[in-house]
Formats: C-alpha cells, sequence, structure tokens
C-alpha cells in the first residue's frame, strides 16, 4: 500500500463531491437553500447521511481501537450507543416537535422567545465555541493519520495538510451548503458502511473464518464483555453511568446542537422529520455493533501475527492507530484502499456538517438572517460566504494550535473542557420546558452557563476524595445540566401566567 495509491483515490473520491455540489448548487445558492435546503430534504436521505456526521473519523478509529484498551473496554461502549438511542428517541418525541411548531431555522431562537436576549446569545456561543473546539479536535485526530500514512512520504507540512482539507470542504460547501451536504452525507456513508462490512470481510478471509466462526471468535474472545454491573461507584463503565451518559450526551450533543438538528428541519414536516430521526436510530445501533465487532476482529489479528499495538513519537500506545496500522501494512491492497476511504468518509461527513452548521447559526443567531428584513438584503448571501470561510479559518488555527501543542493528554483535555459546556445548554432548555411560570433575571444567565461548567471540571478532578471512591464518566453532563438549571432557578422569579413554550 503506497501514499501514492490512497492519494489517488483521495483526489477522485473529493472530484465526485465537487461535482455534486455543482449539480445540487446550480439552480439555486442562496441563504434558504444554504441554512434548511428549503425545506425540502427527503427524509430517507437525511436518515442515512446523518450516520456519516455522528460517526465521526475518530469513532472510525478509535471506537475499535478501544476494544483491546488496557483500561478493559471491551464492548462497553455499546451501553453508551444504547443511552444514545434512547436519546434520539426523546429529542423526535420531545424537541422535534417544539422546533416545528416555531418553525425555527436556528434551534437557539426557542431560547430567545423563552428566555431573552442574553440567554439566546449564551446558548449560540456555547454552540460556536464547543462545535468549533470539537469539529477542530476530530479532524486534528484524523489529519494525523492521514500525515502519517500519505502526506509525510511527500515530506508535505502538517498546516499545509490541514489547509488542503478544510480548502477541499470548503470547495464543496460553500454554495450550497445543506442542500449539498444531504447529498453528500448520502455518499459518504454509504461509504463508511461498505468499508466497516468489507473490513470484516477480508479480517475474516486473513482469520480463515466464515461468518459463523467470525460470531464465535468475538463471543469467546477477551474483548466481547457488553454490560458491566460491577461498583457502581468506582467503576466508570459501569451500565448505570454509560445509559445515562448515552441518554443526555446525545440530548445536550443532538438535540441541542445546531448541526445535527439543521439536518431535521430541512425535512418538510415534523413527520417526516420523526420518521428520518427513528430510521437513524435503528441504523446507528447496528453499526455500532459492527465497529466493535472490526474493533475484536482486529485484535484477534494481530495476536494471531504478533503485531503489536502502534506508539506514537512520544512512546505512548495508541490504540486508535491499530486499525489504520493493520488495514495499510497488513492487508492488501484492496483493504487499505477501502478503509482510508472509510475514514475519509466519516471525517469530512463530520467536518463539512458542522462548517455548514457554523456557519448558519452565527448568520442566523448573531447576524439575524433569518428576519424578514434581512432575509433579501444586498450583500447577504455575500456576508455567508465570508463567515463561512471565516470559520474555516477558524478551524484551521484552532487545529494548528494542538498540534503545536504536542501533548495528547493536554489537547483531550481542551476537548473535555469544550464537551462540558453542553451542559449548559441542557439547563436551559431544561428550565425552559419545565419552568414555565418563572422568568429569569436575563443578564445572569451568562454567569451561571460559566459556573456550572467550571464546578463541574473542579468535582471530576476531585471526585475520589469529596464522593468517597466515585469516579464519573459520561453521566457527568447530567450533573452540569442540573447544576445549571438549579442556577436558573436561583436567578428566576415567578411570572402570573405560564408562558406558550
Amino acid at each position: 500500500m503506497t501514499p501514492a495509491v490512497l492519494l489517488s483515490f483521495i483526489i477522485i473520491y473529493f472530484l465526485i463531491l465537487i461535482a455534486i455540489s455543482y449539480y445540487t448548487s446550480r439552480n439555486s445558492s442562496d441563504n434558504d437553500t444554504f441554512f434548511l435546503a428549503n425545506r425540502n430534504s427527503k427524509w430517507y436521505l437525511v436518515a442515512f447521511g446523518m450516520i456519516g456526521t455522528s460517526l465521526s473519523g475518530v469513532t472510525f478509529i478509535s471506537v475499535p481501537g478501544k476494544v483491546g484498551a488496557l483500561s478493559g473496554d471491551q464492548f462497553q461502549y455499546f451501553q453508551f450507543v444504547l443511552g444514545n438511542a434512547i436519546g434520539f428517541i426523546l429529542i423526535a418525541t420531545i424537541l422535534l416537535p417544539l422546533y416545528y411548531r416555531m418553525q425555527l431555522t436556528s434551534i437557539y431562537g426557542y431560547i430567545e422567545q423563552r428566555l431573552g436576549f442574553y440567554s439566546y446569545k449564551t446558548a449560540a456561543g456555547i454552540f460556536l465555541i464547543s462545535r468549533t473546539i470539537g469539529s477542530a479536535f476530530r479532524l486534528y485526530l484524523v489529519i494525523i493519520v492521514l500525515q502519517r500514512f500519505i502526506f509525510d512520504a511527500y515530506q508535505i507540512p502538517f498546516w499545509l495538510t490541514v489547509l488542503i482539507s478544510l480548502l477541499l470542504i470548503w470547495s464543496y460547501t460553500f454554495k450550497g451548503g445543506l442542500k449539498t451536504i444531504i447529498i453528500t452525507d448520502t455518499l459518504q456513508t454509504t461509504f463508511l458502511v461498505a468499508s466497516v462490512f468489507l473490513t470484516i470481510y477480508f479480517l475474516c478471509s486473513s482469520l480463515n473464518l466464515s461468518v459463523v466462526e467470525a460470531f464465535e471468535s468475538v463471543k469467546n474472545s477477551a474483548y466481547s464483555q457488553i454490560f458491566f454491573f460491577e461498583d457502581f461507584v468506582s467503576n466508570k463503565f459501569h451500565v448505570g453511568k454509560q445509559l445515562l451518559g448515552g441518554i443526555f450526551v446525545t440530548l445536550a450533543m443532538v438535540g441541542l446542537d445546531q448541526d445535527l438538528m439543521q439536518k431535521n428541519l430541512s425535512c418538510k414536516n415534523i413527520g417526516e422529520a420523526q420518521k428520518n430521526m427513528f430510521t437513524f436510530t435503528g441504523i446507528f445501533v447496528v453499526i455500532n455493533i459492527f465497529f466493535l465487532s472490526v474493533g475484536a476482529l482486529l485484535y484477534i489479528y494481530a495476536e494471531k501475527n504478533g503485531i503489536a499495538i502502534p506508539t506514537d513519537a512520544a512512546g505512548n500506545v495508541r490504540t486508535d492507530f491499530l486499525f489504520p496500522e493493520i488495514a495499510l501494512n497488513h492487508l492488501s491492497l484492496i483493504p487499505g484502499i477501502i478503509f482510508m476511504l472509510g475514514l475519509t468518509a466519516a471525517t469530512f461527513a463530520t467536518t463539512d456538517s458542522a462548517l455548514t452548521a457554523l456557519t448558519t447559526s452565527f448568520c442566523v443567531d448573531f447576524l439575524g438572517m433569518d428576519k424578514a428584513e434581512n432575509k433579501h438584503k444586498a450583500g447577504a448571501e455575500k456576508t455567508r460566504h465570508t463567515v463561512h470561510i471565516g470559520f474555516s479559518l477558524a478551524l484551521f488555527l484552532v487545529i494548528i494550535f494542538f498540534n503545536s501543542v504536542n501533548n495528547s493528554a493536554v489537547v483531550s483535555a481542551i476537548f473535555t473542557v469544550a464537551s462540558y459546556t453542553y451542559g449548559p445548554l441542557l439547563g436551559l432548555y431544561g428550565f425552559g420546558l419545565i419552568m414555565r411560570k418563572r422568568d429569569l433575571r436575563d443578564r445572569w444567565v451568562p454567569f451561571i452557563c460559566l459556573i456550572a461548567p467550571l464546578l463541574c471540571y473542579f468535582l471530576n478532578l476531585n471526585s475520589k476524595t469529596l464522593l468517597n471512591g466515585y469516579i464519573f464518566d459520561t453521566e457527568l453532563i447530567l450533573i452540569n445540566g442540573l447544576l445549571t438549571f438549579a442556577g436558573l432557578c436561583f436567578i428566576s422569579k415567578p411570572n402570573k401566567q405560564a408562558v406558550k413554550y
């Protein structure tokens, strides 16, 4: 597997995406098309394409890698996935009907109408900061793989690899926006799903196993435990923590995130949007089972062939390098190409969607482009293009910063802190939906939304001491939301009549 072969397939892949962009935006590239695809998306395309958006390149290589991690992960991630599924159902039945009743372009318009100006800007600001850091983090981790296996061979510097990647994403999203992404994500999800199934096929062939034998091998391996019931206090893999974390991470980072909700809002009506979410949920659960199965087979293959888990330049074990190491250096040409296309599809399906959502949120929530008086204002499309370029540059600078830090622990900590900021969104929406007979002192909301994540970060660092050995995992986002909710109750006052929404 040579870098030239991999690079040629990636170039062909992006030429296809650019052709799709031209086709979808040739008749219309206005702001309505960019923001919500003229509210005319086919629900089944949205449902399938959302798989590629929700499963980033990090998921593509990290979930299989963690199956055999020294921390004993095995299939515990599936507990979290089941929590995700419950969260998706709650989004479809509670949040989507609300968004459709209010005919929102940005989902943070609900906060503006229910809680006030400062709450609205805080919610939108949380999304912009969190999604910029999160998307940059995910793209950064995958570009490291591309750099290691392709671009280092041509002595192309890291910064130029990042720039090329973002320019390619910009080139096929800047005109058609969401209308283009609905189609490109469908194609990219096809590559992603195909790569998972074909990887399983090639691993089974290399191990001389039939599908049934492979299933038995995975089942009887040291990697197949799904549910962890032991020691709720100190075991971060406990099923209760993972289910709770899965539910509330999904509610916050999907249901209260402009990125994935923007696709749902592009459907014709609430019925189609809900069909999309229910279908997507089923596919999401199934595809994650296969991701975990790939992980188990990778470790079985590595053991059989004496392949050590790769390390980084500092000598740290990197389980997320195992999949690319085996696919690109130990299997034949076709599996390597399939892996790289799957990884590229997963990465860019996530990043192109995020870039469009960031542009939409800033244009709507801070520039008011959804207002009747601004919709057809001269220069509105040019302004949108400028914002789009601005967020592309922001992603570039954050990725370069991550690389300059050159410390995976520090970079992961930055990403973790950014993920904490989604907790206040839970608190804001929870307060708005539940406390309908209370009004906020709106000016104080930004302070509450800053204090709650800081308290959570402190609590997470010191939980063993403060909570008798308790170790938090993904369920910490619920604590974050509850702290925000309590703070909002503290700065609120009774109103005379319950609000409409």
